[in-house]
């Protein structure tokens, strides 16, 4: 990886990291469909209120269809299985459940034929998820139905994620990281809202609870996603959805010094497994070279 593209890696993780504090704010005040659709709609607004005040041209000639399918999968998808999930199962198990991601990604872009994945990538990515299972260890509460439905909700809202990424990488090559953000976030807005009328706005949100959602919207998907689109067409789908091992980690020693959440050794070793396996996957272990014996 480039230094730019290394630099654009760490911000997603840090950034996506503390999105998780956020989105238990976000769906206290507004809901787990509220939360989404407005977080959509804004993030997508301020991008195009940049734009035009930057006289940036967008270019949406790749058509609605692709940019619906990505805000349905990526966007959509991906959002309402998280913030419907991580009140329910905790920001614990959501975290292990999203390192999922790389995985169906690579499985995804295998079958389609995008990307040609090495041993070395293979095992960074079963190495990655063997941290994360040592990382978040199992779950604190009590396994019931609605825990079953919020892990299922945020399984399927990983799978959309690895799909949406795939697709905007084979369908969407031609397009900019800002059309492909404002596109998905405008179509996920839209296809969310109608979901409103069976999951309402519950209360009358504060001053903070707007906060948090612009907070949410504009720093944790903005500008997250601009970097995320452009770091797909820069290193491929599978190597940027794996910045998601790393999230993993940083939400949970976020947990640990504002939310109080105890952190054992053996979690530091997690820790540890999972950079690792991201560093495999990455190519910034180098692979061994032959060494030719000379007569």
């Amino acid at each position: 990886m480039k230094p730019g593209e290394l630099a654009a890696y760490i911000f997603l993780a840090f950034a996506w990291g503390l999105s998780f504090l956020l989105v238990l704010h976000a769906v206290a005040a507004f809901g787990w469909v509220g939360a989404v659709t407005l977080r959509c709609f804004i993030a997508s607004f301020t991008l195009i209120a940049i734009a035009r005040m930057a006289r940036r041209k967008l270019d949406f000639s790749a058509g609605w269809r692709a940019f619906a399918a990505v805000g349905a999968t990526t966007v959509a998808g991906q959002l309402i299985g998280l913030s419907y999930a991580t009140p329910v199962i905790g920001t614990a198990m959501a975290a292990i459940l999203v390192a999922s991601i790389p995985l169906f990604s690579m499985l995804i872009s295998q079958i389609w034929g995008l990307e040609k994945i090495s041993l070395q990538s293979m095992f960074g990515m079963f190495l990655g998820f063997s941290g994360i299972i040592i990382l978040v260890g199992f779950p604190a509460v009590p396994v019931t139905t609605a825990f079953i439905l919020g892990c299922v909700a945020c399984l399927l809202g990983c799978i959309c994620a690895a799909f949406g990424s795939n697709y905007a990488s084979r369908y969407l090559k031609g397009s900019g990281s800002w059309e492909i953000t404002i596109g998905s976030f405008l179509a996920g807005g839209i296809l969310t809202l109608p979901f409103l009328i069976v999951v309402p706005i519950p209360s009358t949100p504060s001053i903070m609870d707007i906060a948090y959602l612009f907070g949410l919207a504009i720093g944790m998907s903005s500008l997250t996603y601009i970097t995320y689109f452009k770091l797909v067409s820069a290193i491929g789908a599978t190597k940027t959805i794996s910045v998601e091992f790393v999230v993993t980690v940083i939400a949970v020693i976020i947990g640990a010094v504002i939310l109080d959440e105890p952190l054992s050794a053996i979690q530091f070793v997690g820790a540890a497994i999972i950079i690792l396996g991201c560093m495999f996957v990455l190519g910034v272990v180098p692979k061994r070279r032959a060494v030719t014996m000379l007569p």
